[in-house]
This record gives structure tokens, C-alpha cells and sequence, in this order.
């Protein structure tokens, strides 16, 4: 009774009291756009106190064109989501969906915006499926209402001996976690997402795609007043044609399969061995430099894998790898001091920062930033005009990092003024850190079993993109 009548009265506010306005008239009136999403890598999720993940962030832009402010629902079960829309609980739904024949009768798509594939996941410690079938040998659980129930159910027919089970009470991340720790045999998860729980999770392993790619995107009522929708379609359009949805991505997906299984393995034994100790010192250059101790740590581990005494062929040395040029520069007497090092890096840090143009906002600062550190910043430089000879914007590390590797081909860095560099080394550089700097706030944050936030659970916390 409770919640039917919560219903009512969520259905008339967002209706707008009998309104006859256009829709998109009345959340600009009211001020608010109600969405359900989901709680995961994905979508939507807090990490150090801020909310962000690609669904939360493309939806914060949206209501920014709007001038609204956004009230995220997060519902008890997956199942609710599309049943919230359809019953005018929300205004939308962004919560990673994908378009498939079995959702249109129920809600209207917009356009799409990333593609995924449904994957069959295991754990590397089994022996690997070959195909759908093989996952008769164990317990293969997906998420209840999803579309990987779905395709399980096209599939059937001609693969009967094929069973699964359904858990209404977990989350697709959850039943990742749960291959994991061998809990479970199988599950089905979108590609995306998978990717993104590998990151933490490098025992679990794709065996294969179970569909052709699919297409995610927000969900609408089937209402006569499409005017939100069409609003959203044309913002969506926008977004995407000016390059603003391919920087999203990158900025969730664009390193999340450089560490693997023995990266993340020696990573996390650093971490209990190593990092104690010099814990505080990264804690105290970021202190006297503003950058994040964390992120200090994540680049001495990539130079140095938090080694004192390490020393390059190159004459590089200690837990930053400084040059005896820099180290000059610097005033650092002693590079194979801990203390001096890293206070050195980051002060090294500061200096490259200070030359990229202050119209660059975060994060895309920082990952040119890195990229200058590691191959000096006039090719940073000479990429950055590279990559505006090609069409692209030299002011995002999305376009750059595909320019850079150019700059070791002789009839690319023979037109630039500092010719040859290994460009693909800042590359691989840049995104080794934003992984183990991903898994060190992980392993700190979120060490303990994964708890969601209970049910709806509302923020309009900003984000910068």
C-alpha cells in the first residue's frame, strides 16, 4: 500500500500535476530530471567520496544542457529498472541497457551510444568452455531480467541441454565476484563490463561471445510527448559527433586491459611488502605538490616498481627513475634516496605541468602531463601538432595517444621539429599508471566485499568531465 501510493505521488510530480506543457517544459520548470540507473563499474558508483562512472557522467552533461539538476534511483533489483520507466518513476533510465527485441515493446531506445558483446566468463583456474554448451558441467548464473537472460533463452533451442540459474537479489559485478572466488562456475556479463571488473579481477577470463554486438542506450516510456526524448536524442547526437562520447570512454575503458594477471599479482604483493614504507613520503610530497599520494604512488611503481636502488641502462635511477640532468635541476643530491626521489618527481611533475596550456582541464592535464614526463615535453609537443594535422583535438589525451606511437615513423617525425621518438612508450606508460593507480585506490577502498548502496539512493554530486 505504502509503495503504491509513493508511486502515485511520484507519478503526478513528475507529470507535473496535470501540466499540459511539453515534458522537457516541465523538468526545466521543476528544476529536476529523475533517473534510474544501476549500481556498478559501468554505470554509476562512488569512489573517494565522489559519485562518477560513464552513465552518471553522460547524464550529468545532459542535465547541464538542460540547466537541471539530476536525481539519480537506484531500485532493489535489475528487474525494476525498466518497470520504473514504464510506470513513470523516472524520466529515463541510463543503467547500461542494451537494445534488444525482447525490451522495445516495453520502452523506447535512444540512440546508442557504445557497443558491447555478451561474454561468457570463467575462471582461469578451470578448464576453459568451447562453447555454451560445455557450461553444463558446472553453474552458470546470470542476472534476472537481463539481457543475458534473454539471449540465453534465444540460444536454447538449439542448445538444449544448456541451464542456468537467475539471482534476483545480485547485480552482474556481483556474479563476476562470484566466478571469482569459485562460487559459482559460469556467468554472462556485457563486454564493458567485464573489462572494467578485470581491472581487479584478473582470474576471470572471457571463453567467448555469446551474441553479435549490441548496442547500449537509454530507455524512454512509450509516450505520446516525446520531448525529452527528442531532447536527448539531439544531445546525444552532439555529444557523440564532437568527440565528446569517444573521450568518455577512453577516460573509463581506455587502459583497463594493459595490466594483466601477473601485473596485478606482483602489483598487489608490492603493495603489502613495499609500499608500507614509502607510503608516507608519497604522502608527504603530495602534500608539498597537491598532487595525489596515491597517483605518485602509481607512477614511482610504473618507474621503479617502488625499488630505492633500481637503475636503468639509460643511467636512470631510484624509485622515480630521475636523470642525473633533472636530478640537478631539482637539487636532488642523492637519487637512490627514497625521500629525495619521490619529493624530486613530484616536483618534476609540477614543472611539466606548468608548460601544458591551462585551457586543458583534468583529467586529460594530467594524462599529457605523464605523457611529457615519460618522452620530454617537445614531443609531447610535436604530437600535439600531429594530431591536429589529422583532424583531432591536441588539447584531449584521447586523440593524442593515437598520434603518438607516429612519432617513431621517419615520414611523420622528419616534418616535426624533435624527430624520432619510441611514441608508444608515454602511451603505455600513461595507461600502466591509471591501472595501478585504478587498483591501488581498489585495494584500499574497496578491499571488502562489494556492498552497493541501499536502494534508492539520490545524488546530484557534480563532475567534471
Amino acid at each position: 500500500m505504502i509503495r503504491l501510493l509513493i508511486l502515485v505521488l511520484t507519478v503526478i510530480i513528475l507529470n507535473g500535476c496535470g501540466d499540459t506543457r511539453p515534458l522537457i517544459e516541465q523538468i526545466k520548470r521543476n528544476g529536476e530530471l529523475v533517473v534510474v540507473t544501476r549500481y556498478g563499474p559501468s554505470t554509476f558508483y562512488e569512489a573517494k567520496g565522489v559519485f562518477m562512472g560513464l552513465e552518471h557522467d553522460l547524464v550529468k552533461q545532459f542535465a547541464a544542457e538542460l540547466g537541471v539538476k539530476v536525481r539519480f534511483v537506484i531500485p532493489e533489483t535489475f528487474e525494476e529498472v525498466l518497470s520504473m520507466v514504464e510506470t513513470g518513476e523516472a524520466h529515463f533510465a541510463a543503467a547500461g541497457l542494451t537494445v534488444t527485441p525482447g525490451r522495445e515493446p516495453r520502452i523506447r531506445f535512444g540512440p546508442g551510444y557504445q557497443q558491447v558483446y555478451q561474454q561468457l566468463i570463467y575462471h582461469s583456474g578451470n578448464r576453459r568452455p568451447r562453447s555454451i554448451d560445455d557450461t553444463a558441467r558446472g553453474v552458470l548464473e546470470v542476472v534476472s531480467g537481463s539481457s543475458h537472460e534473454e539471449a540465453l533463452k534465444n540460444l536454447k533451442p538449439d542448445h538444449p541441454s544448456l541451464h542456468w540459474e537467475t539471482q534476483k537479489e545480485l547485480d552482474s559485478s556481483e556474479l563476476l565476484r562470484l566466478v571469482k572466488e569459485k562460487l559459482i562456475d559460469f556467468t554472462i556479463a556485457d563486454s564493458n563490463e567485464v573489462s572494467l571488473s578485470r581491472r581487479f579481477h584478473p582470474e576471470l577470463k572471457v571463453a567467448l561471445n555469446i551474441t553479435k554486438p549490441q548496442t547500449l542506450a537509454w530507455a524512454f516510456p512509450h509516450d505520446q510527448d516525446t520531448s525529452l526524448y527528442e531532447n536527448a536524442r539531439e544531445f546525444l547526437e552532439v555529444f557523440k559527433a564532437s568527440g565528446a562520447m569517444n573521450q568518455l570512454i577512453e577516460r573509463y575503458y581506455g587502459y583497463t586491459e594493459r595490466l594483466g594477471f601477473v601485473d596485478t599479482r606482483n602489483f598487489r604483493r608490492h603493495m603489502a611488502k613495499r609500499l608500507p614504507a614509502l607510503q608516507p613520503l608519497f604522502e608527504e610530497a603530495a602534500g608539498k605538490t597537491g598532487l595525489e599520494w596515491q597517483m605518485l604512488a602509481a607512477i614511482g611503481y610504473q618507474e621503479s616498481h617502488w625499488n630505492p636502488k633500481a637503475v636503468s641502462p639509460t643511467g636512470v635511477r631510484g624509485i622515480m627513475m630521475l636523470t642525473q640532468a633533472t636530478a640537478e635541476q631539482l637539487g636532488v643530491k642523492n637519487r637512490l634516496d627514497p625521500r629525495e626521489s619521490i619529493l624530486g618527481g613530484a616536483r618534476y611533475i609540477r614543472i611539466v605541468e606548468e608548460k601544458i596550456p591551462e585551457r586543458i582541464p583534468e583529467p586529460d592535464r594530467l594524462w599529457l602531463t605523464l605523457a611529457g614526463y615519460n618522452v620530454g615535453f617537445g614531443h609531447l609537443e610535436d604530437a600535439r601538432i600531429l594530431t591536429q594535422r589529422k583532424g583531432g583535438n591536441p588539447d584531449t589525451w584521447c586523440d593524442v595517444k593515437r598520434y603518438l606511437p607516429l612519432l617513431s615513423q621517419e615520414k611523420y617525425y622528419k616534418t616535426l621539429k624533435r624527430g624520432f621518438a619510441r611514441g608508444r612508450e608515454p602511451v603505455n606508460y600513461v595507461d600502466n599508471i591509471r591501472g595501478y593507480y585504478e587498483l591501488l585506490i581498489w585495494e584500499q577502498e574497496n578491499a571488502a566485499d562489494f556492498q552497493p548502496p541501499p536502494a534508492k539512493v539520490l545524488t546530484t554530486t557534480p563532475v567534471s568531465l
